[in-house]
């Protein structure tokens, strides 16, 4: 258990190059930019793997700027006190796009049309003719009218199902976990699946914006595709993993599969037919880059300065206005007895409490404390000495 006071100037590291609008959320003078440090305050990351990383006691938090953190060892970091951000939504749009850019385009074979093309170069004033000749195996179909199925109605899901409306689909969709945030915006026209089997058998095509859990990994096998209408179209621009690998080459290659649009494309996926590889350019436009490395950098200014939490992976939210009284944040296992312990502290040390929360989060707790108190520099070290003897207590901050 380690107790961990902010400095007055605070160390940021980054382990990818994140955008300059984000990393100006920190341009004073109470941040310093060192891509060297050994005990940074907080990490900025992208994709970097950090699974082989150790961390000095002093990182307080991490931020994703996405919203995977597979790259991330959050367990570890649960278990050290170290706070997790991800930035859902900030790159919704773009991915959203692509989504339905490639959806549209390998129905009307728009890639395989454009590869053949390019093999009649040097063939001369021949081109135009050979072109009108071959375009027939092109021949694809239009998206008006037929059912997208939509898997996961988050951020990214929902606003694809509603722009899919748009274009005069039908849209089933199925999330058991629905926000009520994205249920409000949702269109009321997206039908709902019961099951997934529900979504599995109705759609034409089939998108999927869900994380990579044993829950979901390799979903598509060859049972799902059994339910499947013949030649469907399966758009993944979630994780690989949700793919098992060998049962999808076989459908591609037996016509079950019509195409398989993946962002995540490898050395089996390239070698399948009507596979249709992305260079994983999900989320990879100017516009999403900026927005995620801003929503991170905010996030982890936000928590460092007034210890408030919000987009944590493996942290509770947690929000209470920062009113410039002294405030101590407690991360503790999620055990009985533990506030009354913490309250107790600050009444044997004479001190009153201004404001307060507590959240959990599973089996970990995070507690927020503003002392109504004027404090000197002998209550404070009192405090925490006896904060940290509080069995399950896993790090303690002063701000």
């Amino acid at each position: 258990m380690s107790t961990l006071t902010l400095d007055k100037v605070k160390t940021i590291k980054t382990l990818n190059n994140i955008a300059d609008t984000g990393l100006n959320v920190f341009n004073n003078g109470d941040y310093a930019i060192d891509n060297e440090s050994e005990n940074p305050d907080a990490i900025v990351v992208r994709s970097f793997n950090m699974h082989s990383m150790e961390f000095d006691p002093n990182l307080k938090a991490i931020a994703r700027a996405g919203a995977g953190v597979n790259n991330i060892p959050v367990d570890k970091c649960t278990e050290d006190g170290i706070v997790v951000f991800n930035t859902p939504g900030a790159n919704a749009n773009a991915v959203k796009e692509i989504v339905l850019t490639t959806l549209m385009a390998s129905s009307r074979n728009l890639f395989a049309g454009i590869e053949w093309a390019k093999t009649l170069q040097g063939k001369g004033d021949e081109v135009p003719s050979l072109v009108e000749a071959g375009k027939k195996q092109f021949v694809g179909n239009e998206i008006k009218g037929k059912k997208l199925g939509v898997i996961g109605l988050g951020a990214i899901g929902a606003l694809v199902a509603n722009d899919a409306l748009d274009l005069d689909m039908d849209v089933i969709g199925f999330d058991p976990f629905i926000s009520i945030n994205t249920a409000w915006e949702l269109s009321r026209n997206v039908e709902r699946a019961m099951t997934m089997e529900q979504l599995f058998a109705e759609a034409d095509y089939i998108t999927v914006h869900v994380p990579l859990t044993e829950d979901t990994s390799e979903m598509f096998n060859e049972k799902a595709f059994n339910l499947m209408k013949p030649g469907v179209h399966i758009l993944n621009f979630s994780r690989g993993g949700l793919a098992n690998e060998n049962d999808m080459a076989e459908a591609l290659e037996s016509g079950k599969v019509g195409k398989y649009i993946t962002d995540f494309p490898n050395e089996n996926i390239l070698n399948m037919k009507n596979a249709v590889p992305v260079p994983h350019l999900g989320a990879s436009t100017r516009e999403s880059e900026e927005n995620c490395a801003i929503m991170a950098t905010r996030q982890v200014k936000e928590y460092l300065e007034t210890g408030n939490i919000k987009n944590a992976v493996n942290f509770p939210n947690a929000s209470i206005p920062y009113t410039g009284k002294s405030r101590v944040t407690a991360f503790h296992r999620n055990v009985p007895n533990m506030v009354g312990q913490i309250s107790s502290a600050f009444s044997n040390n004479n001190l009153n409490i201004a404001d307060m929360i507590n959240r959990s989060r599973g089996d970990y707790a995070y507690t927020m404390i503003d002392i109504d108190n004027e404090v000197n520099g002998d209550v404070i070290p009192g405090l925490e000495e006896e904060i940290k003897q509080i069995e399950g207590m896993i790090t303690i901050r002063v701000i």
